[in-house]
C-alpha cells in the first residue's frame, strides 16, 4: 500500500472522528436549548427576568477557568458561550412573560403598526395585556378607543409626535401617557401640558431588528406620578431590558452627541464616498477588519429609512450648534495637518487619550472580538 493511500485512510478516519464529535456537539446543543426553554417557562411562572447578569458572569468565569485548565483558549470558549446564551435568551423569550400589572386592562399604542410600535405591541400581548393600535385611519373612532385606556404609548415619527400628543386631552385621569421618541424635553412638555395624570418619556435604545429586549436599554425620563407607572418599568425589566433613568434635558444633550452628531457625520462620510466616486467593492476587498466595520456601519445606516434619520437630525435646532462645533474642530485638526504641525496633532491625541482614561483600553479589548467577527465575515 502506498504512502498516499495510507495518508488518505488516516485522514478519512480522523475526519470521520471529527464528524462524530460535531454530531455529538449538535445533539448536546439541542439538549441545552431544551433545558433553557424550561428555564424560561419556570422564570415566566414566577415573573423572574430572563437576563440574570450575575449568573451569566459567574458561568463565563467558571468556563474560562475550565478552558485554561484544559489547554483551550478561554476567549474561544467565552465566544461560544455568549452565542449559546444569546440563543438561550431567544428560546426563553418564546415562552412568554409574567404580566406585572393584571389590573391594566387596556393598552393603546398610537402608531402600533409601525416598526417600534409592533415590537412593544408583541411584548405586551405576550405578557397577557389587551393591546389595541390606533392608526391614522382610526382617528374618527379615537374617543372610543382611548376612553378606557390604562396606558397610551405614542410611537409615531418625531415630526408627528407633538401634533398627536395635543390630541390626547381627554384621556382618563389615571391613564399613563408615554412616548418613545428619541428626543425627550419637547414631548414631555407636550404630554405634561395635555394630560394631568401619570406621564413618562421613554427612549428605547434599539432598532426595529431586535428579536427581544434582553440586554437592551430603555431610557426613562420622569414626568409625573412615577409611583403610578412604576409597574411599567418593572415590566420592561421582566422582558430583560435595562431601565436607565435620566433627566430629559440631560438626555437630549447626550443624544446630540450619541445619535445626532454620529448620524450626521456618518451620512456626510457616505455622501463624501459617493461624490468622490469610491469603488465600494474595492474598498471592501482592501479593507482591514476595523475599516470593514466602519464601512458596515456606514452602509447599515443607508439601508434604513431616510425619513427616520432626517427626523432625528432635524428634530432639535439646538443640535446645529453642536454640529458646527464639531465641524470647527475638524477644520482645526485639518489645519494642523496642512501646516505639518505633527507636535500639535500628537499633543491633541494624547489629551484625548487621557480624557478617555481606562475606557480607552476597555474599548480596545471589546473591539477585538468585533474585529475577529468582521474578519470572518470578510472571508465568507
Amino acid at each position: 500500500m502506498s504512502n498516499t493511500a495510507t495518508f488518505e485512510q488516516q485522514l478519512t478516519a480522523l475526519r470521520d472522528e471529527i464528524d462524530d464529535i460535531d454530531g455529538q456537539l449538535v445533539a448536546l446543543l439541542a439538549k441545552r436549548r431544551a433545558v433553557t426553554t424550561k428555564v424560561g417557562l419556570l422564570k415566566s411562572e414566577v415573573g423572574m427576568p430572563i437576563f440574570a447578569p450575575e449568573r451569566e458572569a459567574s458561568l463565563l468565569k467558571a468556563r474560562r477557568q475550565q478552558a485554561i485548565a484544559a489547554g483551550i483558549s478561554p476567549e474561544l470558549i467565552e465566544d461560544i458561550l455568549r452565542r449559546l446564551m444569546q440563543d438561550s435568551y431567544i428560546s426563553q423569550d418564546a415562552s412568554g412573560y409574567r404580566c406585572v400589572n393584571p389590573d391594566c386592562k387596556k393598552i393603546v399604542i398610537i402608531g402600533g403598526d409601525g416598526q417600534l410600535g409592533r415590537i412593544f405591541g408583541d411584548l405586551f400581548t405576550r405578557s397577557h395585556y389587551q393591546v389595541q393600535t390606533l392608526e391614522q385611519a382610526d382617528w374618527p373612532n379615537s374617543t372610543d378607543i382611548l376612553a378606557d385606556a390604562n396606558l397610551v404609548i405614542v410611537a409615531v415619527p418625531i415630526r408627528l409626535t407633538a401634533m398627536i400628543i395635543q390630541k390626547l386631552s381627554s384621556l382618563p385621569e389615571s391613564c399613563i401617557l408615554a412616548d418613545v421618541t428619541s428626543i425627550k424635553e419637547a414631548p414631555l412638555y407636550e404630554m405634561m401640558k395635555v394630560h394631568n395624570g401619570p406621564v413618562i418619556g421613554l427612549h428605547p435604545m434599539f432598532g426595529p431588528d431586535v428579536t427581544g429586549l434582553v440586554k437592551q436599554t430603555i431610557i426613562a425620563c420622569e414626568g409625573r406620578l412615577p409611583e403610578q407607572y412604576h409597574w411599567l418599568l418593572e415590566q420592561f425589566q421582566v422582558w430583560g431590558a435595562k431601565v436607565y433613568p435620566v433627566e430629559a434635558h440631560a438626555h437630549d444633550q447626550a443624544m446630540s452627541m450619541v445619535q445626532v452628531m454620529r448620524h450626521f457625520s456618518t451620512i456626510a462620510y457616505g455622501y463624501h464616498l459617493m461624490t468622490e466616486g469610491a469603488d465600494i467593492a474595492q474598498l471592501v476587498e482592501m479593507s482591514s477588519p476595523i475599516y470593514r466595520l466602519e464601512l458596515i456601519m456606514v452602509g447599515r445606516l443607508f439601508a434604513q429609512d431616510p425619513v427616520l434619520y432626517t427626523d432625528i437630525i432635524f428634530a432639535n435646532q439646538d443640535n446645529i450648534a453642536m454640529m458646527k462645533r464639531f465641524a470647527y474642530r475638524f477644520l482645526e485638526l485639518l489645519e494642523d495637518v496642512q501646516l505639518d504641525d505633527k507636535q500639535a496633532f500628537t499633543a491633541m491625541f494624547s489629551q484625548v487619550a487621557d480624557w478617555f482614561g481606562d475606557y480607552a483600553n476597555i474599548f480596545l479589548q471589546e473591539s477585538k472580538a468585533m474585529l475577529i467577527k468582521a474578519d470572518q465575515l470578510k472571508k465568507h
